[in-house]
């Protein structure tokens, strides 16, 4: 073991790090502008003004696996463990829009998350679980309109009215394209889909988040983290002008967006990172959008562990990592938040893993006392500089965006992929040369195998799932569904709003699949750009 130390010291952005920060050797810092008070504008310290002293963030487990029965089971028990939200995992068929029974779904039916083909399947899902009285957040962007009409047509068969129901879909179709990759359809009319989600949500469903703009995906993929700020809110005012442009007042719809941000191992620098994207969605907001509302005006978001940086080397200690990165979110102010699980570099999370996530957050909840005070780091000199100059590099990029063309014209011409691109390559050659260090994978090393219980999915899961299908296909009214697929091709083609139509084939057990190939039919499908 060594303690020699690099001699050049600077964040995953390239903010170089004095020796110590004081008022000598950094900018001024107005405090009046740039932190006012909790609850106000523009936001620096948090979003209420009493922040965790009144409640804690919703604590979410992300979950689902094989099929909606066991995931069902999995739900109940977190919730009987204390998590105060449910976070659901689709497999990669779902969030394609593919059926089970699709050949290209062959071999990833509920492997990465639940298979949902039906109202059969999200029924099973959600059974025993009363939807006026959970908070739902759901991972699902191409298909993200349909899941939720399938949760909405469980609601009203549970008596539920849809302006009870609260929750989230991530519905970030913009970041799919950058660097996640589970699209469907081209941005146009994939954007008319989140669109007519706002306007139908702000009508009918007024307690749900319309979308969760993600900087988690672009972070994962390998970004910094002025770039995971700077793109997430590209395409946030790329979501903004969409509404606007199509008729919507901003303060109509601004209310209920919602952000989903990555928390990685830096702590300073991620505490920071939540600070600086508030300010800096407060004075988009305000200034280029003119929004008043002060709940337009507010970043609220949910935040998940990295992923990205657990390894499959000494699993436990992904624990630890975990821990310095859920307490970065909470010292950062997130309103809601995901716990990875040590195992996740192995497989889906097993039961006992899961329950130890969900245990760091508790301990943090109740036991760190961090969350007794509002934004405890305020004032320090190394977490204003760094808010400040990590707002300062995510204007940058926005600005370049800007003159670029706007966020859609960015991405069709590659420069956000390329960016990202060279920030990871940047940061793999630094963990391959050791300027960068991962204990157990490129130093401290263990010579032991060290194993682990993980999950596996049955191959059987497969099998029962297109059984399922074919079953509620075979007991459907065919006429029904038939024709509420005519209405949806004939509403794709023209302008009215397309939820409504969604929702009734939904409860006429049209499937995911049936409904994206119907919209496939109309819009085509989206060709990845080649970045060079």
């Amino acid at each position: 073991m060594t303690g020699e130390r690099r001699d050049r010291f600077e964040t995953s952005s390239g903010i170089e790090l004095p020796n110590d920060f004081n008022p000598s050797n950094i900018k001024d810092i107005d405090l009046a502008e740039d932190l006012g008070e909790p609850g106000s504008f523009p936001y620096t310290r948090g979003v209420r003004r009493n922040m965790y002293r009144g409640k804690f963030w919703t604590m979410r487990q992300y979950a689902g696996f094989a099929t909606a029965e066991e995931s069902n089971a999995r739900y109940k028990y977190l919730l009987s463990q204390g998590t105060s939200g449910l976070s659901v995992a689709f497999d990669l068929p779902t969030q394609i829009g593919l059926d089970s029974d699709d050949p290209l779904a062959l071999g990833e039916v509920g492997k990465v998350g639940v298979a949902i083909d039906s109202l059969d399947d999200m029924l099973t899902l959600f059974d025993g679980i009363p939807l006026d009285k959970v908070s739902t957040s759901m991972t699902i962007n191409a298909t993200a309109s349909t899941l939720l009409c399938l949760y909405l047509a469980v609601a009203r068969k549970q008596g539920v009215s849809f302006d009870q129901v609260n929750g989230t879909i991530q519905n970030d179709i913009l970041k799919e394209y950058i660097a996640r990759g589970t699209y469907i359809f081209p941005p146009k009319p994939s954007l008319r889909l989140i669109t007519d989600t706002f306007a139908y949500c702000a009508a009918e469903v007024p307690n749900w988040n319309t979308i969760s703009i993600s900087g988690y995906h672009i972070r994962e993929a390998g970004s910094t983290a002025a770039q995971e700020i700077a793109f997430t809110l590209a395409d946030a005012i790329c979501y903004v002008q969409a509404a606007i442009d199509v008729g919507l007042e901003v303060d109509d719809f601004a209310p209920r967006l919602s952000f989903f941000f990555n928390s990685h191992n830096n702590l300073l620098e991620e505490i920071a990172k939540f600070r600086a994207a508030r300010r800096l969605w407060a004075r988009i907001m305000t200034v280029r959008f003119k929004a008043v509302n002060p709940k337009s005006q507010m970043l609220r978001f949910h935040t998940q562990t990295a992923g990205s940086t657990l390894t499959a080397q000494q699993p436990e200690v992904n624990v630890v990592r975990t821990t310095i990165q859920a307490l970065a979110a909470v010292l950062g102010g997130t309103q809601s938040l995901h716990t990875n699980s040590m195992d996740e570099a192995l497989s889906l999370p097993t039961e006992a893993a899961a329950r130890i996530a969900l245990r760091t957050q508790q301990v943090i909840a109740h036991e760190s006392g961090v969350a007794d005070t509002v934004d405890p780091f305020a004032g320090s000199y190394a977490i204003e500089e760094l808010t400040t100059r990590l707002e300062e590099l995510a204007s940058e990029y926005i600005a370049k965006i800007d003159d670029l063309g706007g966020m859609l014209r960015a991405i069709e011409t590659g420069y956000v992929q390329r960016e990202i691109q060279e920030a990871a390559y940047n940061y793999q050659r630094a963990v391959e040369t050791e300027d960068a260090i991962v204990v157990g994978v490129n130093k401290f090393r263990s010579d032991e195998v060290e194993t682990i219980p993980i999950l596996k999915i049955d191959e059987r899961v497969e099998r029962e799932q297109i059984e399922r299908l074919r079953a509620t296909r075979a007991k459907r009214d065919a006429s029904a569904a038939n024709e509420a697929l005519s209405a949806l091709e004939s509403a794709a083609k023209g302008t009215d709003n397309l939820l409504p139509k969604i929702l009734t084939c939904v409860e006429s057990f049209v499937t995911v699949g049936e409904i994206s190939n119907c919209l496939r039919k109309v819009w085509g499908e989206y060709k990845e750009a080649v970045t060079l």
